[in-house]
Formats: structure tokens, C-alpha cells, sequence
């Protein structure tokens, strides 16, 4: 059986990060499995957790009035889920909903924001690396909510 930091180690989001930072990262993960439409989190809950999906498909939906949930994203294996625990006040945007068993690395975010302030190129490294992560989704998200909400072409 793997430790944590081998499986970290072997996470494509953390290659180049140093086995020191690794380790440190390791500190503030742990495993979690979510079960066919369980939820990982609700808009508005507090954002105190970021997700690797090891295993598995997670919706992100938002509610529409007079329409109910809708799919706005779907986060898959070996990609990362969660920014929203970066950015004060700390709140998730969407709900989070496991599609099929989930099985994921969940990190403690006050856990990894007191790490990257003690390491400031951990830090930086992280931030740099989610900032990539969120641009690309927001571009994403960005096109599916005007759809979503009749904007779209025409």
C-alpha cells in the first residue's frame, strides 16, 4: 500500500514540487470516498476543503429558478476541484455532486494556507498553479452560464 506522499508524488497537478513540499502537502490530506449522488459541498457552505479526484466524476451545477439544477462543469480523474478555499470570504460557488463513487484526496485548506505562508515558494507555487487551474475553468464556466441563462449564440 502507497502513503499519501507516494500518491501525491505520483498526481500530475504536483509534479515538480519538491518531495520536501510534498510532504509538507501531505500533512494536510486525507483520503475520502463519495458515493453516487452524494454531495462534497453546497453554495454558500463554507470552502474549507480542496479536492484531487482520484477516481470517479464530479458535477458542478448551480441552481436556475423555474429551471433547477443545471450542469455547469464536470470535474474528473486526475483533475483538481475547488478554489473557492484560496479567496476570502471562503465560499463555494456551486454545488458540488459526486456522479458516480468518487474517490479523492481532500486537502484541509486553513491547514495548506498556514503551510504556504510558512514557505513562501510553496506557497507561490501553489498559487500559480491554481491560478491556472481557474482561469481555464472560469473561461469554461463562463460560456456554459450564458448558455445557461439564453446568452449563448443564436
Amino acid at each position: 500500500m502507497q502513503s499519501l506522499e507516494q500518491e501525491l508524488a505520483e498526481i500530475a497537478f504536483f509534479d515538480g514540487i519538491a518531495p520536501e513540499a510534498v510532504s509538507l502537502l501531505a500533512g494536510c490530506a486525507r483520503n475520502v470516498h463519495f458515493n453516487d449522488g452524494d454531495r462534497l459541498f453546497s453554495t454558500g457552505d463554507a470552502a474549507q476543503i480542496f479536492y484531487v479526484i482520484r477516481h470517479g466524476t464530479v458535477a458542478l451545477e448551480t441552481f436556475v429558478p423555474a429551471r433547477g439544477p443545471v450542469l455547469i462543469d464536470t470535474i474528473a480523474a486526475g483533475e483538481v476541484l475547488g478554489w473557492s478555499w484560496l479567496f476570502p470570504p471562503y465560499r463555494w460557488h456551486f454545488d458540488g455532486r459526486a456522479v458516480d463513487g468518487v474517490r479523492a484526496t481532500a486537502f484541509d485548506a486553513a491547514c495548506l494556507r498556514e503551510k504556504a505562508d510558512a514557505d513562501a515558494a510553496l506557497g507561490y507555487d501553489l498559487m500559480r498553479r491554481f491560478a491556472e487551474i481557474a482561469i481555464e475553468r472560469l473561461q469554461a464556466t463562463r460560456l456554459r452560464l450564458l448558455d445557461v441563462y439564453g446568452y449563448g449564440a443564436r
